[in-house]
């Protein structure tokens, strides 16, 4: 089975769902801006930006559909792998638990990373992925899951993790630029925002789609054993 040609099925479409579903609210956001109809400016002199409440929501919204090709990502690349563990007839998690322990503060992507190098016997330094920016997307998928709170819709990470990843990948431009200006509060009840632009999503799905088609090639070779 070529499990990487279904992976990159599941890329696409990720790619074309988010596309799809985000220009609604791309438009509202707009519309909104620009003043266009049905988001004339109103006579005010409040000082309120008018139409603030529909430009958050679709603001947030952008923000949710982002988390959640996100998670489904992550899916993807736990799924290549779990395909490729029957293929093989190995069995990653009970061979090494301490290595996909979330307690120890690992993870199936850690645990993959160390199974399948010792199939591929490799130790990573010949593969041309970020594997910084493939950890985090399963952690965006993990507090993409757990909302911190009911008041609001927004996403966080969780706050340890700077303590991996001093500038996350899945950050707002502003909370970029704070951390960079050292204005970031570090306390352990301080959360990062957790925004996933199109940006952001398309390079992380490039590393998933990179290492999966450096992996193939490999695991083929250990399957039909020319290693």
């Amino acid at each position: 089975m070529e499990v990487n040609e279904f992976l990159r099925l599941r890329t696409a479409f990720i790619r074309r769902h988010y596309e799809t579903a985000a220009e609604p609210f791309r438009q509202i956001i707009r519309k909104i801006e620009a003043g266009e109809e049905p988001y004339e400016p109103p006579y005010s002199e409040d000082g309120e930006p008018p139409f603030l409440e529909e430009w958050s929501e679709a603001k947030t919204s952008l923000e949710i559909l982002g988390a959640t090709c996100v998670s489904m990502l992550s899916e993807s690349l736990k799924l290549y792998f779990m395909t490729w563990e029957r293929e093989l007839g190995v069995q990653c998690a009970t061979q090494l638990p301490d290595e996909f322990s979330r307690k120890n503060g690992k993870g199936f992507i850690n645990g993959y990373k160390v199974c399948f190098g010792h199939l591929l016997k490799t130790d990573w330094s010949d593969c041309p992925t970020d594997w910084d920016v493939i950890e985090q997307v399963a952690l965006a998928r993990n507090d993409a899951q757990h909302a911190k709170h009911i008041h609001d819709l927004g996403l966080e990470h969780n706050p340890k993790v700077r303590k991996k990843h001093p500038m996350p990948f899945f950050l707002s431009e502003n909370e970029k630029r704070m951390i960079e200006a050292d204005r970031i509060l570090d306390h352990p009840w301080f959360g990062l925002s957790l925004v996933v632009t199109q940006e952001t999503l398309y390079k992380a799905i490039e590393q998933v789609e990179s290492l999966t088609a450096w992996m193939e090639e490999q695991l083929f070779e250990v399957k039909y054993g020319r290693r």
